[in-house]
């Protein structure tokens, strides 16, 4: 808040701006800064007390005399009665000077003889400056729990009927928003998350080499992020850095349930089974090995539920974000996934296959035989495949004992 009078700044944020403002949802406390309340300082010269025989306890109880504030009494008649009240608080410099503190030689001595007497602040050395002018600043502090983008949000809304209020002369800005960082940070966390889910289907088409089977993936991946959004609204937590980054990081495991059930419904058809009857199938055998899957990697994440202070309470809800994707899309391998199956599917004809088809079909037969001749190897030679995995072991405790 800018003007040229200050005191006029102050007490608006003090009586209007202070008091809109915290009535704010989700604002917990307003605080101004830049300047204090109006006060009228009285310097008093202790060598014209001293010639005159005073005190500085004689302008004390003076000033305090006149400023009392006392009943006046009232008129009555026989059916009625009137109160007389009035402010006898002095507000400025000019009417604290006439006060008479005492009779020398029969005249007032009056308190502008013996002491310099202002229009000042109840605090001097505090003040604020905002483009060269004197400004007030008003500091809005959140309350605990509350979004601080939506508190921004209210709070600014806010400002054109509280500039209304104010005197034409006092112009209201928005100095610092502490909030630009937050957004910014989350903008960055929705756009990786974005890429993720983008990078998870390509390599899922990669691999399957069927638009009609990627699409399955590509649909389970955000349902399972969008039942997530509604399991952290039911629990109370809001979209923040850790839980949209727990959302990027479950990309890549709420994928896995639908691949493997996809892979094993394709495996029905490619055996000669309607697509119907393959989803049905495939879905029954393959659904205790999706719930294994998915029971363990949330099974990972309960000792950071369970973990104690600053770092337990900041990573609690990316524990709770990543542990209700891994459950929402365990419950979506079993029902969407099927279904879109069962719809999408088709038995691969190898005379309708592309040529992209059939290249890669190549590569990865080579890359089959090469798994096959090295677990081969492994087999053949497994006495001392375990030999150096237990010396492997034994040289990664014996480092870890030296870092110790």
């Amino acid at each position: 808040m800018t003007s040229d009078t200050l005191d006029q700044i102050y007490d608006a944020a003090d009586s209007v701006i202070s008091q809109k403002l915290s009535q704010v949802p989700g604002v917990g406390q307003v605080f101004i800064g830049g300047s204090s309340q109006p006060a009228v300082r009285i310097e008093a010269n202790p060598t014209l007390l001293n010639k005159l025989g005073l005190g500085l306890e004689a302008v004390r109880a003076a000033v305090v005399g006149e400023n009392t504030n006392q009943a006046k009494g009232s008129v009555e008649n026989a059916r009625r009665r009137w109160l007389i009240t009035d402010n006898d608080q002095l507000k400025s410099a000019k009417q604290y000077r006439p006060i008479i503190i005492a009779y020398r030689d029969g005249s007032p001595v009056r308190l502008s003889d013996v002491a310099d007497v202002e229009d000042s602040y109840s605090n001097v050395y505090n003040t604020g400056s905002f483009n060269r002018k004197p400004s007030v600043l008003v500091f809005i502090f959140r309350q605990p729990g509350a979004n601080i983008i939506d508190t921004v949000d209210r709070a600014k809304a806010a400002l054109p009927f509280l500039k209304a209020s104010l005197p034409a002369s006092i112009n209201l800005e928005v100095e610092n928003d502490c909030s630009k960082t937050v957004r910014a940070s989350v903008a960055d966390v929705e756009v990786t998350l974005g890429i993720s889910v983008l990078l998870v289907i390509l390599v899922v088409f990669v691999f399957l080499r069927e638009i009609r089977a990627t699409l399955i993936p590509g649909i389970a991946v955000p349902v399972s992020i969008v039942g997530t959004f509604a399991i952290l609204y039911v629990g109370g937590y809001s979209l923040d850095n850790l839980s949209l980054m727990a959302l990027t990081i479950s990309t890549g495991f709420v994928v896995d349930d639908a691949i493997v059930v996809i892979e094993n419904v394709m495996r029905h058809i490619e055996a000669g089974r309607r697509p119907y009857d393959a989803a049905l199938l495939g879905s029954r055998e393959i659904g205790f090995t999706v719930l294994s899957m998915s029971v363990s990697l949330m099974a990972v994440f309960i000792p950071i539920w369970l973990m104690t202070g600053i770092v337990g309470r900041l990573f609690h809800e990316f524990a709770v974000a990543i542990s209700a994707a891994i459950m929402v899309s365990l419950v979506a391998s079993l029902t969407t996934t099927p279904m879109l199956c069962a719809r999408f599917l088709k038995p691969h004809d190898a005379q309708k296959q592309n040529v992209w088809y059939r290249m890669s079909e190549c590569g990865y037969d080579w890359m089959n035989r090469s798994y096959r001749t090295s677990l081969s190897w492994v087999l053949k030679h497994k006495r001392l495949v375990l030999g150096l995995t237990v010396l492997t072991l034994a040289v990664n405790v014996f480092l870890v004992y030296l870092r110790s």
